[in-house]
C-alpha cells in the first residue's frame, strides 16, 4: 500500500464505506452539538530489534478503526471501534448523541484550510525489503563490536509506521493526512574490569528509511553511542547541592518540554491546574527567553500537516522575551477559553479522544556562544544528555536524571559525573536563565510524549543555556 494516492482509496475504495451515507450519519449524530467529528484511521507499523548478535524480535501490525466524538460545552461523548463499517458507525452515533440531547447549538465553524504538505505520503515499510532491514541491524552490531574491544552488548532497533487519516465534520467538510514515521536506535554497553556503562543514540522523522540506512548515518550513530558509554566509564560521583547549571543544546530541551511545555497546554490552564494558569501577559521567564511550539517544520517527528481535529498546524509563540503570550489549544478548550485553536489537538489513535498536545517545542536562540556561557561558570554542572524524568503539572516541580554530564571547573568542562539529577520548579527555573546560546538545535527525532495514557511523537530543542541556580541531586559522599 505504498503508492496510495489519497485517503479515499483507503476508506471508501478498500474499506467499502459509502461517503454520502457516512456523511448523513455524521450530520445526524452531531445535530445540536457544539462541535465534533468522525475520525477514520488506517495504520501499518513494524519494529525490528537486534540484540546479543541476533534478531531478537520482528513485529508487523495493521490496525484500522474510527472514533466519533460529539462535544457539548465541557462534555464530550466518544465512541470508537476497530470495525470500519456503516453499521458500527451508526451504533456509535446513537451513543454520542446522548451528550447533547435537548441542545440546539450552532455547530462551531470548521478549521481553516491550507495547501501545506510537510512530509511525503509513501509508505516507508514497503520501500525496503525485510532481509535488508535485518542485514542493516546485523551490520550495526558488527561495526559497534569492531570499534572497541570493551563493547559487551549492542542493541539496534528499526521502527516505522504509515498512518492514513480522514476527518469528517457535519455539513460535508473533510480533511485528510498521510503520515510516515521512522526511527533508528542504537545502544552500546562497554566494560572495563567489573565496571559497565552504556550509551545510546537515536534519530528519525516523517521520512523514508533512506536517510537512516546510509553508512555515514548509522556509523555516526554507533560512534556517538559508543562515545557516551566510554565517557561514562571514566565518570566520577556527581556532587549534590544548589549550583550553576549549563544545559547543552538539542535534546536537553526535553526538560523544557516536560517542566514547562505541559503547563502551557490549554486544558490545564482552562481548569486552572497549571502553574501558569492566570498568568497570560505576565513575565514568567527571564528576558531573552522565547519558547515556541512549531508543528510546521518539514519532515520532523513532531510535525503535522493537520492535527487530529483537522486544524492546520502552526508555529505558536508561548513565551516571548520572558512574557507569557500563548497556550497550545485544541478546538474544545480554545472555544471554552475564548481563544483560537492552534493545531495542537492530538490523539494516539482512533481509540483516543483528542486533547491539547505539543508538537515540536523549543526555545529560540540568543546571542551568546556556548564557549562564552561555559567560561562564565566558575563551578557548576554541564548537563548534555537526559534520561527519564517526572513532572507535577500543578506545581511545576520536576526531577530529571542526566545520562551525560560534566563538572564545570574554572570555566572549563571537567570530568564526567555519574548519577546526577536536576531538581526544580519549571516556572521558577525560567526566571533563573541568565545566558541563552546562539546554537539552537532540535533533537534528532526520538521524542515520544505521554499524557493521560496517550503517547504521541514530538520534537524538542533549545540552545545552550545557563541557569544561575538549580538543585543537583548527586551520588558523591
Amino acid at each position: 500500500m505504498s503508492q496510495i494516492a489519497t485517503t479515499d482509496d483507503v476508506f471508501f475504495n478498500r474499506a467499502g464505506l459509502d461517503r454520502p451515507r457516512l456523511q448523513s450519519i455524521v450530520d445526524e449524530a452531531l445535530h445540536g452539538a457544539d462541535d465534533g467529528e468522525l475520525f477514520l484511521e488506517y495504520c501499518q507499523s513494524e519494529s525490528l530489534s537486534f540484540d546479543d548478535g541476533r534478531l531478537k524480535s520482528a513485529c508487523f501490525d495493521a490496525t484500522q478503526g474510527f472514533g466519533l466524538r460529539s462535544v457539548a460545552g465541557e462534555a464530550a461523548g466518544y465512541a470508537h471501534a476497530s470495525e470500519l463499517s456503516e453499521e458500527a458507525i451508526r451504533r456509535a452515533a446513537e451513543t454520542v448523541r446522548a451528550v447533547h440531547t435537548g441542545r440546539d447549538s450552532p455547530m462551531a465553524a470548521g478549521p481553516n484550510r491550507t495547501n501545506q504538505r510537510l512530509y511525503g505520503e509513501i509508505n516507508p515499510l514497503a520501500e525496503m525489503p525485510f532481509d535488508d532491514k535485518v542485514r542493516l541491524l546485523a551490520d550495526i552490531d558488527a561495526y559497534a563490536r569492531g570499534r572497541d574491544p570493551r563493547v559487551r552488548q549492542v542493541t539496534a532497533s528499526l521502527a516505522g509506521s504509515w498512518q492514513a487519516i480522514q476527518i469528517l465534520r457535519a455539513g460535508g467538510e473533510r480533511t485528510a493526512d498521510i503520515r510516515p514515521l521512522v526511527r533508528l536506535n542504537v545502544s552500546v554497553v562497554v566494560a572495563d574490569g567489573e565496571r559497565m556503562e552504556s550509551g545510546s543514540y537515536g534519530g528519525g522523522g516523517r521520512v523514508l528509511y533512506d536517510g537512516l540506512i546510509t553508512p555515514d548515518y548509522w556509523h555516526a550513530a554507533v560512534d556517538e553511542a559508543l562515545r557516551q558509554a566510554v565517557v561514562n566509564l571514566d565518570s566520577v560521583a556527581a556532587p549534590a547541592g544548589e549550583m550553576a547549571v549549563v544545559l547543552g543544546a538539542g535534546w536537553p530541551g526535553i526538560l523544557l518540554h516536560e517542566a514547562i511545555g505541559h503547563g502551557l497546554e490549554g486544558d490545564f490552564n482552562r481548569k486552572k491546574t497549571s502553574a501558569f494558569a492566570g498568568l497570560m501577559g505576565q513575565q514568567v521567564a527571564a528576558r531573552g527567553v522565547t519558547v515556541v511550539d512549531d508543528g510546521t517544520i518539514g519532515d520532523r517527528r513532531g510535525s503535522l500537516t493537520i492535527d487530529d481535529e483537522g486544524t492546520p498546524s502552526q508555529c505558536t509563540t508561548l513565551i516571548e522575551d520572558g512574557t507569557l503570550v500563548g497556550y497550545m489549544q485544541d478546538r474544545q478548550n480554545a472555544r471554552l477559553m475564548g481563544m483560537t485553536p492552534t493545531g495542537n489537538g492530538r490523539r494516539q489513535s482512533y481509540a483516543h479522544i483528542p486533547m491539547p498536545r505539543m508538537t515540536n517545542t523549543y526555545m529560540l536562540g540568543g546571542d551568546r556562544s556556548p564557549e562564552e556561557i561555559l567560561s562564565s561558570v566558575k563551578s557548576g554542572l554541564y548537563a548534555v544528555n537526559f534520561g527519564g524524568g517526572q513532572v507535577d503539572i500543578t506545581s511545576g516541580k520536576f526531577v530529571f536524571s542526566c545520562t551525560e554530564a560534566y563538572l564545570i571547573e574554572n570555566g572549563r568542562k571537567g570530568p564526567a559525573v555519574k548519577g546526577a539529577s536536576l531538581i526544580g520548579n519549571g516556572p521558577d527555573v525560567l526566571t533563573r536563565v541568565s545566558m541563552v546560546g546562539n546554537d539552537m538545535a532540535l533533537d534528532h527525532g526520538i521524542g515520544t510524549c505521554g499524557k493521560e495514557g496517550q503517547g504521541v511523537p514530538v520534537g524538542v530543542g533549545q540552545p545552550t543555556l545557563k541557569i544561575d541556580r538549580l538543585t543537583v541531586g548527586g551520588t558523591a559522599a
